[in-house]
């Protein structure tokens, strides 16, 4: 399908009816600094793909539907974070997740997604989703929102919000990091009450939170990887406590913070988390960089819900 012109759901969904879909690839030109759109569209042609390529704000996940109502076997999604996100919410409202295998084209800012399931760049996608191994992994739903990656509120999903285009752009990963510090100088304290039922029974936490980060693939460690193990129905929780702000603009102290010894973070394992915001305004949660505001979530794990195209550097047990 040419990426020219608008395109209704309506005509999509025909084209890609009439085309007797094996492979679909839904491309969104404008992720990271928007220079990949002809070398997708290229290797696409080679490895015999469909292209919906979007056009406006919406299609990512009408374009994932459509893939999926028409019985595609192969879903790649070309973007960033958010567009693996929406295609995959597209795919799992035509109920298509359990006959549909995903592949992950790393074309945003971060790809943190795609780096946690070993997918290196554009064309090493493509060699994985012809090549590569399968794996079933969880999916994560917070309410009405899936996610797959990490659901984030506090400093990290205000910066993820105030983060521009441009910046992008213009600083790459380097930009969440700018926005981050810009970000912990005017943040107020997050009053929660967190329940988690896993491995060790019933947990619960209570206090004023500046961060909290809830893994499905992604965990947040002081250093190394950041995988998480995504096939054991377990989410990887991380509250940050208050702490001066100053001393979140140390990297020594932003080092000792997420380090294992330290009083101002509570590490949870969790297959059921509810998080009550205690005050009137809700927060933005952000779900793999898509935000959304709440004032309570109930955040569950559907365990190996996904077929993945994994590179050889995903672990299945990264620990």
């Amino acid at each position: 399908m040419s990426g020219d012109g608008a395109q209704t759901e309506t005509s999509a969904a025909a084209d890609a009816t009439d085309a007797a879909l094996d492979r679909v690839l839904v491309l969104n030109p404008t992720s990271g600094n928007g220079d990949h759109r002809d070398r997708v569209r290229g290797l696409a042609d080679e490895y015999d793909y469909t292209v919906l390529e979007t056009q406006a704000d919406g299609e990512t996940v009408a374009f994932g539907r459509i893939a999926g109502l028409a019985g595609a076997d192969l879903v790649a999604a070309a973007g960033g974070d958010g567009t693996v996100n929406e295609v995959v919410r597209g795919l799992d409202s035509a109920d298509a997740l359990d006959e549909t295998t995903v592949g992950v084209v790393p074309a945003g800012t971060g790809n943190n997604f795609a780096q946690n399931v070993g997918v290196e760049d554009v064309r090493h996608a493509f060699e994985v989703a012809e090549r590569g191994e399968r794996r079933r992994i969880d999916v994560a739903t917070a309410d009405d929102r899936l996610f797959l990656n990490s659901c984030l509120a506090g400093v990290t999903a205000d910066a993820s919000a105030s983060t521009s285009s441009e910046m992008k752009d213009r600083l790459g990963v380097l930009a969440y990091v700018v926005s981050g510090l810009r970000t912990v100088a005017d943040f107020d304290a997050l009053p929660l009450a967190v329940e988690a039922t896993g491995p060790e029974g019933e947990e619960t936490w209570d206090g004023e939170a500046v961060m909290v980060l809830v893994g499905n693939a992604r965990r947040f460690p002081a250093e190394g990887r950041s995988q998480a193990d995504v096939e054991d129905g377990l989410l990887d929780v991380t509250i940050v406590e208050r702490t001066p702000p100053r001393n979140l603009l140390e990297e020594a102290a932003v080092q000792r913070l997420f380090g294992e010894d330290t009083e101002s973070v509570t590490r949870l394992l969790a297959s059921e988390l509810d998080v009550t915001v205690r005050r009137d305004e809700p927060v933005g949660f952000s779900f793999d960089g898509e935000i959304g505001e709440y004032r309570s979530l109930a955040i569950r794990t559907r365990p190996k819900a996904l077929e993945l195209c994994v590179g050889d550097d995903y672990e299945p047990d990264p620990e």
